[in-house]
């Protein structure tokens, strides 16, 4: 069965307050028509998980120019200046985490354990309200899985079943974010039948995919 749907038809299960991953590296990767129809529907109150605050009007810069972003969960921000005078003016609440302790935590959800453990932040201020564990003289803190409600995906090329292909560093985030989050819409540049992907080519297999939708190509 397939599982293709409208943009408009997958932005139903997009709700106000949500936790949502967006994939990207400064826009790079990242679904650009279903960020688009959240802001057509204006969609708000978002806890959005995203690597940065891409630019001003770019991925995730639109969600925010939109008023529609209520917490980042991020690595930085100032890529962004709309996002830092957000935040500035307490508009937006910032998660600020280091690149691969986000990674992590993602990949942790998706793997269904309980946590990890990192040496990085140790003595900064991102051991605050942490659990610090000593293992072996050495000290780390206990990160939790960090998972979404939905998660937007990009993907260069995905069949009618979820199989996705993703190019070049536009992969990024996408797989990880695949595996953690309750239901997963993927946005695909071509969209093509089963079976013309090859199995080995599949980055991110169908079974954790719930809506395909076509993208602009």
């Amino acid at each position: 069965m397939s599982k293709v749907k409208t943009i408009q038809e997958a932005m139903e299960f997009v709700k106000d307050g949500m936790t949502v991953m967006l994939p990207g590296f400064l826009g790079v990767g990242t679904p650009e028509a279903l960020i688009d129809a959240i802001c057509e529907r204006k969609t708000g109150n978002l806890t959005v998980i995203y690597n940065d605050g891409a630019f001003p009007g770019v991925g995730i810069g639109k969600l925010i120019r939109h008023g529609l972003v209520r917490k980042m969960i991020s690595t930085h921000t100032g890529t962004n200046p709309e996002l830092v005078k957000a935040i500035a003016e307490g508009r937006v609440e910032i998660e600020l985490l280091p690149q691969g302790t986000l990674v992590e935590r993602i990949r942790a959800a998706g793997a269904g354990l309980g946590g990890i453990l990192t040496p990085t932040g140790v003595g900064t201020s991102v051991e605050e309200r942490k659990t610090i564990m000593e293992l072996d003289g050495a000290t780390y803190l206990l990160e939790l899985p960090l998972r979404a409600d939905v998660a937007l995906l990009y993907a260069f090329k995905g069949d009618t079943q979820g199989n996705l292909v993703y190019r070049r560093t536009a992969r990024n985030f996408n797989p990880i974010m695949a595996t953690a989050a309750d239901f997963v819409i993927a946005e695909v540049e071509h969209l093509v039948d089963v079976g013309e992907i090859e199995p080995e080519h599949v980055m991110t297999p169908g079974i954790f995919v719930d809506i395909v939708v076509r993208g602009c190509n």
